[in-house]
């Protein structure tokens, strides 16, 4: 048998028309056929030659890497897990370049997790100073009591700015502050864009970072962030913990952020739209926490069809629509969403959702496209959950709620994380 990768084998896809049309449809097969598919504008085509493409061995392999830095964000996840199978020194080198936000960290969610932005959690030591600003996050954190506390946030973020290695810091969490439940962040989102020329490799950042104990999630004052996203064009990952005064205002642009975690006991539906008006081409990963009414949480499923119906977030991979009130109705919404035929993750967890509005996703063909469904913490029976273990799609199902016989609960029901 020949070993010719430039010849045509039984694999090969006959063409004739996906392309600037020929005057013969013609089976083009071989490495240089697959070449040719991979540069085809069609998406759907560039998937199929790069499934394709590893019947060619090495030559194929190196298709595969180019791959990595296609325009669709659908051909580059592809490609990244086709490549996360080898273990072979060129491929692993290849996936540490191009480093892409993963789910490691979200899915299944663990609240012990020390982990941001695929990188270990680490308190800033200034004595030590920043020794690996690619591997570590670091974070920044005052004492609960100010009083035994000598620099606000405001300043320790000016501090970790005067280090040696801060132009190489990629992940940066900012934790508890002097009094969250009084103070906003405004002072600190002011610290960070006064150092935003020191910070020049900034990549993910976490503002709220804070444990029930060091505050409540619904009393954390936020502010606005859009500051931040204007002064630093190359974040990739934002998380935000805490919805009071929480703002995205005016409407902005950002060309490179891929992940935005808005997590909130309460989310007012004003923030809400000023999400929906943030212009973000290269998003993939969206987690919005609507939370309770009793805390402000006053968004309904009108505030997300921009989300679901208008696809304003074309490149979502993932699709966090969690600790809501109103998860029956996003259920209902999601199964008619375009977004079913390109996302890989949908998101319910902490919610709401009953038997009657999971059995519409169960009838929905298209939930099979998923790779992953979180439907932690919801009000499904051990009946629904095993039909949802029948699909051809990871589901997570842990930790079921029960109906509560409360007057402030929606039909009994309620969202996880509220006060």
């Amino acid at each position: 048998m020949s070993n010719n990768h430039n010849h045509p084998r039984d694999f090969d896809s006959v063409l004739g028309g996906n392309f600037p049309p020929p005057i013969d449809s013609v089976v083009l097969g071989g490495v240089e056929g697959i070449k040719r598919r991979l540069s085809n504008p069609v998406v759907k085509t560039r998937v199929v030659a790069l499934l394709e493409a590893l019947n060619y061995g090495e030559e194929g392999l190196d298709l595969v890497i180019q791959s990595l830095r296609d325009e669709s964000s659908l051909v580059r996840r592809l490609a990244y897990k086709i490549l996360t199978r080898s273990t072979a020194p060129n491929i692993q080198q290849a996936l540490q370049a191009y480093k892409p936000w993963v789910l490691a960290e979200r899915l299944p969610r663990n609240k012990n997790q020390q982990m941001f932005a695929n990188r270990k959690m680490v308190d800033f030591d200034p004595a030590t100073g920043i020794a690996d600003p690619i591997n570590n996050a670091y974070a920044l954190r005052c004492e609960y009591d100010s009083s035994h506390d000598e620099k606000n946030m405001a300043e320790k973020v000016t501090e970790l700015s005067n280090d040696p290695n801060a132009g190489k810091l990629e992940a940066l969490v900012i934790g508890m502050w002097n009094e969250p439940y009084e103070n906003s962040s405004s002072s600190i989102i002011d610290a960070l864009v006064e150092a935003k020329n020191r910070f020049t490799n900034l990549k993910a950042l976490f503002i709220g970072d804070m444990t029930g104990e060091d505050c409540e999630i619904s009393w954390i004052i936020q502010s606005d962030i859009s500051p931040i996203l204007r002064a630093y064009p190359n974040l990739e990952i934002l998380q935000v913990k805490g919805g009071t005064h929480l703002a995205f205002n005016p409407p902005i642009r950002h060309d490179n952020l891929k992940a935005l975690i808005v997590e909130t006991g309460g989310l007012s539906r004003v923030t809400v739209d000023e999400i929906c008006t943030m212009n973000l081409p290269a998003l993939e990963h969206l987690e919005i926490w609507f939370g309770s009414a009793n805390y402000g949480g006053d968004t309904w499923i009108e505030n997300v069809k921009p989300i679901l119906e208008d696809l304003i977030f074309p490149n979502l991979n993932y699709l966090g629509l969690c600790n809501s009130e109103f998860t029956d109705e996003i259920a209902h919404a999601i199964v008619y969403s375009p977004l079913l035929d390109s996302i890989s993750v949908l998101d319910l967890s902490m919610g709401t959702l009953g038997n009657d509005a999971a059995q519409v996703l169960l009838d929905c063909p298209k939930i099979n496209n998923l790779d992953m469904l979180n439907l932690d913490d919801n009000f499904l029976s051990k009946e629904t959950l095993k039909k949802f273990l029948k699909l051809d799609v990871q589901v997570f199902s842990e930790e079921q709620k029960e109906e509560e016989n409360e007057d402030y609960y929606i039909n009994g029901r309620y969202c996880s994380v509220a006060e």
